[in-house]
């Protein structure tokens, strides 16, 4: 068997998909249509999926009732194939999709929302991406519409229609609303081709599809989602290689306006916690400093050495510019015990510094074993503890990446050692895509591109020499109140000469009825000039 033809970064106009019509499909399709409460407009989704041009005995339709009442029953015109099942636990649109998921019985897996009508060639262009690639994403095109004048007609009349070509003239003399914010993005990036690691976030499930191995190799829908399980989904999809494709001729209508559209400001508001919390992509949602979040952006993995260097590695870690991380330190922690030793000659001593140091620090893990995978957007996976980061080395090299869309910097170590820098998505897409015997690294160039530098030039120094600061409190007496007032407003004075936009100091010069030093044009402009981290280039 050929191997799968490889995507660059997101790059999908590589693929040649075959013309809607001129092919033979293969694989079975599962149409997942979670409703709640939609007995209006049901009979017509199905209708529409009732007109397909994909064979029938590849199609099967999967009504996922969501404890509608009164509950949902199927209507008369529906595709030959077509179960109704109900949720029994749990609410919502991302736990009956998740439901419809382990229920399927086809090779791929389509969501269709029940307020949507479909072509008659909808379901024929989602699933040749998928006889292409098993690592395809692709999403549909759909305009909103009143659909009032469609409530009029018979669904079997529907059908007919739809079947007949027809689909395009069913809201004649109306509005056809795009997608806006959606279809602007497209527009900026070629329909996603030039996107990068950022095409994710525009992952639509309301017409999404993916294969049944792609999506149970991801994390897939979280079923305590209520909104914005779309953008999660597209962050587990990216995780596991997937790459978004945008087929203009996955054509649906949307019946009436969602309720993104419709209350956007506070379906937003709603949204801002979960995603940040979830999906480390969605970057404008998180603070630049002061925060981690339960999915961070960066997981670091240190092999655990001897305890100073240690220690000295994974403090220069979290003393640095970038606080969205995880640092997992891999060692023999079931090593540490209990027993009677004479504490400075315990044969496991080095372990059992290194353990104690981090055993409550939230943003370190212990593990016995590196992890196989992460949750991380990037992983860095150190080779030894012989070298740490300075405080600021880590924001470029990540900035690096992110502009070029890369999928890894290699960090060469002056014994010959190698740290990895790496995108997880890249890693995952190489996986889906390599046989036995292929050459991994080639195949990361071919599919993301690679660099490597020596980490002595990109602030990398060795662990004795990188120091942390630590606090410092000599005894002395009490000094004059008004003394350290002084002394206090001075510090605060110094602190906002490097305080960025927003962080105002109030005791800044001119605060208290001086007349502040004009500003220097120069630093005005550097103002605009920070990275994704919120320091200065």
């Amino acid at each position: 068997m050929a191997r799968q033809p490889v995507v660059r970064h997101n790059d999908w106009g590589s693929l040649t998909p075959p013309t809607l019509g001129e092919w033979e499909p293969t694989m079975s399709v599962t149409v997942v249509v979670p409703t709640f409460n939609y007995q209006q407009k049901l009979p017509y989704v199905l209708a529409g999926l009732a007109a397909q041009s994909y064979p029938a005995h590849l199609l099967e339709v999967l009504v996922v009732d969501d404890q509608s009442s009164p509950t949902q029953e199927l209507p008369e015109v529906r595709p030959e194939n077509t179960r109704l099942v109900r949720v029994e636990h749990g609410w919502g649109r991302a736990n009956a999709c998740q439901l419809g998921a382990t229920l399927a019985e086809g090779d791929i897996l389509h969501w269709y929302d029940a307020d949507m009508l479909a072509y008659r060639e909808e379901v024929e262009a989602h699933a040749r991406w998928h006889h292409l690639v098993d690592y395809a994403v692709p999403g549909g095109h759909k305009l909103f519409v009143d659909p009032a004048p469609l409530l009029d007609l018979d669904p079997a009349v529907v059908r007919d229609r739809i079947a007949a070509g027809e689909a395009a003239h069913l809201f004649p003399g109306q509005e056809h609303e795009p997608h806006r914010w959606v279809e602007d993005y497209w527009a900026k990036t070629e329909d996603l081709r030039t996107a990068g690691p950022r095409a994710q976030r525009f992952h639509i499930g309301m017409t999404g599809s993916v294969t049944k191995a792609l999506y149970f190799d991801s994390d897939g829908f979280d079923p305590m989602l209520r909104l914005g399980e779309d953008m999660h989904l597209g962050h587990s999809l990216a995780q596991a290689g997937g790459v978004f494709v945008v087929d203009r001729e996955a054509r649906s209508w949307h019946l009436g306006r969602s309720q993104v559209l419709r209350r956007a400001e506070q379906v937003n508001r709603y949204n801002d916690p979960y995603l940040a919390d979830l999906v480390p992509t969605m970057r404008p949602k998180r603070n630049k400093r002061g925060r981690t979040y339960q999915v961070p952006y960066l997981e670091v993995v240190v092999p655990a050495g001897p305890a100073d260097e240690t220690i000295k590695v994974v403090d220069s870690l979290l003393d640095g510019d970038v606080p969205d991380l995880l640092v997992t330190v891999v060692g023999p922690w079931d090593s540490v015990h209990e027993d009677r030793v004479q504490p400075v000659e315990d044969p496991v001593l080095e372990t059992r510094l290194v353990h104690r140091s981090y055993l409550h620090e939230p943003r370190v893990r212990l593990e016995l074993t590196a992890p196989q995978v992460s949750d991380a957007e990037i992983v860095l996976t150190l080779p030894d503890v012989t070298l740490a980061p300075v405080r600021h080395a880590l924001p470029p090299l990540l900035e690096d990446l992110e502009r070029t869309h890369h999928g890894a910097r290699l960090l060469s170590y002056d014994s010959g050692a190698v740290a990895r820098l790496e995108r997880t998505s890249s890693l995952a897409r190489v996986a889906r895509v390599a046989d036995a015997g292929d050459d991994r690294e080639a195949l990361l160039e071919e599919s993301f591109g690679t660099k490597t530098y020596p980490a002595a030039a990109v602030g990398w120094v060795p662990a004795a020499e990188r120091e942390v600061e630590r606090f410092t409190l000599p005894a002395r007496p009490a000094m004059d109140p008004e003394k350290s007032e002084h002394r206090m407003v001075k510090a605060l004075r110094k602190a906002d000469a490097v305080s960025g936009p927003g962080e105002e100091n109030p005791h800044a010069e001119g605060s208290d009825g001086t007349e502040p030093e004009p500003a220097n044009e120069a630093d005005d402009v550097d103002q605009g000039r920070r990275g994704l981290f919120g320091r200065r280039r």
